[in-house]
């Protein structure tokens, strides 16, 4: 496929929830990383409903440079719909994503795109070295990391870091909705994309508290699940419906010819098996509606390709 965008330039976008105190400083950091670098570039501040002032700075960062561009939501939607608008309105032939928090490192960008460059890599995502959090962010990350890149096959060790560098062609492919941004490279892959990482430097946060909690770490399970669904059997969706509604109407069946051979063939009234014969009936049921949702998905599966 060939390149979409603007040749030689770098969209940065940047996702801002109330980082009042260091948005000014990540732009300068990013104008003067770029600035040395071979490359055009244009930042891109994606406010998610920000009510700590962080507005008025982005307003004023906007009205004094012409490479600084600001899109606001009026609430906070989260940082999936903010990368999204971002990549709406991004022009540049590559397209970066750093988060405005300082611990991330803009000077590894360019570096990035020249990696993107060589070809062999869609995307590259920043792999954080000597990691400046919590002791328990730190190592819930590594075991979710692992975890990605077993059940996933995407073999980065730092999924989530919000430092990556894409081709344009990669963010155009996807729509991130929810809290699906962790996963963009699992999406990238999905859609034929490959992704790379390169080791980058990380900073302790300088202002403010972080934004995660501990629901990040469920959330990220029940994404993940997601997503494992999403890359096995969003375009043959019958093969998982059918197979377990196969599965408990096979079971359900069973159940209920062994009462009536129980019966029949022993003398053994239906009476004494009450549990049994009830939850035969459920499971036959549960696999009809298995059916139907197979069959539902694959209709709304052909209507999408016919379209």
């Amino acid at each position: 496929m060939e390149n979409i965008g603007q040749p030689n330039l770098i969209s940065v976008i940047v996702p801002v929830y109330n980082e009042v105190e260091s948005v000014a400083e990540m732009c300068h950091k990013i104008q003067s990383a770029l600035k040395q670098s071979t490359y055009d570039y244009e930042i891109i501040l994606v406010d998610d409903g920000s009510r700590d002032g962080s507005y008025a700075v982005e307003k004023d960062l906007a009205a004094n440079n012409s490479e600084i561009a600001l899109i606001r939501f009026n609430r906070n939607l989260g940082k999936a719909a903010a990368l999204n608008e971002g990549f709406s309105a991004a022009k540049g032939e590559f397209i970066a994503t750093i988060d405005a928090d300082l611990q991330d490192d803009p000077e590894a960008i360019p570096q990035m795109a020249d990696m993107l460059k060589t070809g062999e890599y869609d995307l590259i995502s920043g792999w954080k070295q000597n990691r400046k959090d919590r002791f328990i962010k730190k190592n819930t990350s590594k075991i979710y990391n692992f975890f990605s890149r077993l059940m996933t096959g995407v073999k980065l060790h730092d999924m989530n870091n919000g430092l990556k560098v894409y081709k344009a062609e990669v963010v155009q492919s996807i729509t991130v909705y929810g809290e699906m941004h962790r996963f963009i490279p699992v999406l990238a892959k999905i859609n034929g994309f490959k992704s790379g990482e390169m080791k980058v430097r990380h900073f302790p946060r300088k202002y403010g508290k972080t934004k995660y909690g501990a629901s990040r770490f469920y959330k990220g399970f029940l994404d993940l699940l997601t997503i494992l669904f999403t890359m096995k059997f969003l375009k043959r969706p019958m093969h998982f419906f059918g197979l377990w509604g196969l599965i408990f109407v096979l079971l359900g069946f069973a159940a209920e010819v062994y009462l009536l051979i129980l019966k029949y063939a022993f003398g053994d009234p239906f009476r004494n098996h009450i549990a049994m014969l009830l939850l035969g009936v459920l499971l036959i049921i549960f696999g009809m509606q298995f059916f139907s949702l197979g069959l539902i998905s694959e209709m709304i599966i052909r209507q999408k390709y016919e379209k």
